[in-house]
């Protein structure tokens, strides 16, 4: 696992350990707990964008519909 160094206020790292205290936590989980979520979004992205790609060499596109077509029912 790589260390990283970061610098904050002293009193909102004081605040911080205990919050991460009452949950039973370290403030090194905590963080790394939120580093996952902060990256979820990017990582979602990246694998809607993997399934697009691997789904266009399966569906067909073709020219938009005439507005009869659209309309047919």
């Amino acid at each position: 696992m790589k260390r990283v160094t970061f610098s904050a206020d002293e009193a909102l790292i004081k605040q911080a350990r205990e919050v991460a205290h009452l949950q039973n936590k370290t403030l090194d989980t905590a963080f790394r707990e939120w580093l996952v979520e902060f990256t979820e979004p990017v990582r979602n992205a990246e694998q809607a964008m993997a399934l697009i790609k691997k789904l266009r060499e399966h569906v067909r596109v073709r020219p938009p519909y005439t507005r009869d077509e659209m309309n047919k029912r």
